[in-house]
């Protein structure tokens, strides 16, 4: 059944009217812009314990403790003040007295546009609540962009969607997928972007956060979602920041040695350029929306299982719905202006010079290279060896089209794209479409394809098909 839509008022009265819920409210930087939703709405002394917004920066560190950094609009700034005030919930209110009482505390730290339009603005919100008295809390942590041209109108969608996270948190917190879209109720789409959120508690046990990543690019969202070895959703903002970037696309469905030794050879030559410091450097495994949903729609078990491979080996996973790789490159330099670094197949260098990838472009491939080599890029490519008879490949061997053969060639010669100057021939002819086959069928000798305990772990936890009856059967 179809999910119904209150306004911000009706949301804010219902969690007003409801006498076991009470908590604290605590904004940073927008106005009390959320708690105005409720005191407006009615009965608001029956949820509301305490509202604050400690403006001034000696006041804030007075009570949530100072920032390292010395910036408040961050995760570790929320997050100090969620715990404070709930902690204070629990020290100042007798548990004897309110047994029956859902605890919470709703935080938000935010920075609207400045006055020169430069800096858009943006904030990030997060609630620690019980759904069970008797239970610990749970906490939802949210990071949003804001795109409205004004100050006042940014500070009226922190307020409508810091309503929509505090309805969300008591009605919608056994189905994340449902709260997570819930947060735009009553928003246009445009007005906001929510490119990250981290679930959890006691009641969200069961919730894997990188599916919740996966929707809010599926969802539209955000354009690109990034999650680390842990599998904790992280920031990009935060992650990429003046950062030296290498990414490595792929469907890594499994991952096989042919991407280590790639990602390997890839890291040890962008290290040695002269604009590079491995010291700030992150390596990206990036797979693209359409390459998930590759069968129609998207998998999510087969989507966690490629994760789970990723990040058992350490690796950070971005997820992104920028197919063509100008895109890409020009995703990463809104938050770089350091080296970036491509690692390509040849096969992926024939699509990146072929004219019908940007027929959608006034400018048409000229106006894509122009994004993609005005910035500090540099490709390095892997070669190809389908065939063991057939010879092997290179950016030099590559045949491009006679009229865009100016253009890759200035591009070579410009040192812009470079070979791998080192690789494992003897893997070329390894592929991820034929391993998975081999897996679905329980055919015998794929192990020796994938790099050490990748085997171990999709046998162990049956990934990708893989049935232990079918290799015994063969």
């Amino acid at each position: 059944m179809e999910r119904i839509i209150l306004t911000s008022k009706q949301k804010a009265l219902k969690i007003n009217l409801d006498s076991n819920v009470y908590g604290t409210f605590a904004e940073i930087g927008a106005g009390q812009e959320v708690v105005r939703h409720f005191f407006r709405a009615g009965g608001a002394s029956g949820t509301i314990a305490k509202a604050m917004s400690a403006y001034d920066k000696d006041f804030s560190d007075a009570i949530y403790g100072k920032e390292k950094d010395n910036r408040y609009v961050t995760e570790s700034r929320l997050k100090k003040m969620l715990v404070h005030e709930y902690k204070l919930m629990e020290e100042r209110l007798d548990r004897e007295n309110f047994p029956d009482r859902k605890f919470f505390s709703f935080a938000n730290t935010v920075a609207t546009i400045n006055f020169t339009k430069k800096f858009k603005g943006h904030g990030w919100l997060g609630m620690k609540f019980q759904l069970n008295p008797e239970k610990e809390p749970n906490e939802v942590i949210v990071h949003v962009r804001l795109r409205e041209n004004e100050a006042r109108l940014q500070q009226e969608t922190i307020g409508e969607v810091g309503v929509n996270l505090v309805y969300a948190c008591f009605h919608l917190a056994d189905n994340p997928k449902e709260l997570l879209k819930s947060l735009y109720d009553n928003l246009d789409p445009d007005r906001l972007e929510i490119d990250m959120i981290n679930l959890s508690g006691p009641d969200f046990e069961d919730v894997d956060n990188r599916l919740l990543s996966l929707q809010l690019v599926k969802n539209g969202m955000t354009d690109a979602v990034i999650f680390g070895p842990d599998g904790r959703n992280l920031l990009p903002a935060a992650l990429l920041y003046k950062k030296n970037i290498l990414a490595l696309r792929g469907s890594f469905r499994p991952v096989t040695k042919v991407n280590i030794d790639m990602i390997k050879n890839g890291y040890r030559q962008f290290i040695n350029e002269k604009r590079v410091d491995k010291d700030n450097l992150q390596v990206l495994f990036e797979i693209t929306l359409n390459n998930l949903s590759m069968d129609g729609e998207i998998d999510e078990q087969d989507f966690i299982d490629r994760a789970d491979i990723l990040c058992s080996l350490g690796q950070t996973v971005l997820i992104s719905n920028h197919q063509q790789y100008y895109k890409l490159v020009e995703y990463f330099s809104t938050f770089t202006k350091a080296r970036m670094g491509l690692i390509l197949g040849v096969t992926n260098l024939v699509e990146i010079f072929n004219e019908r990838y940007y027929r959608d472009l006034n400018g048409g491939i000229l106006e894509a290279f122009g994004v993609l080599f005005s910035r500090d890029l540099k490709i390095f490519v892997y070669p190809s060896q389908p065939d063991a008879e057939d010879s092997v490949q290179t950016s030099s061997s590559l045949k491009v089209h006679p009229r865009i053969k100016p253009l890759y060639d200035y591009f070579i010669y410009n040192g812009r794209i470079v070979d791998m100057d080192n690789y494992d021939p003897s893997i070329l002819q390894i592929f991820s479409r034929e391993v998975l086959r081999m897996i679905k069928d329980g055919e015998e000798g794929w192990e020796e394809m994938l790099p050490t305990y990748v085997d171990n772990i999709i046998k162990d936890n049956q990934l990708f098909g893989y049935e232990p009856h079918k290799e015994k059967a063969n």
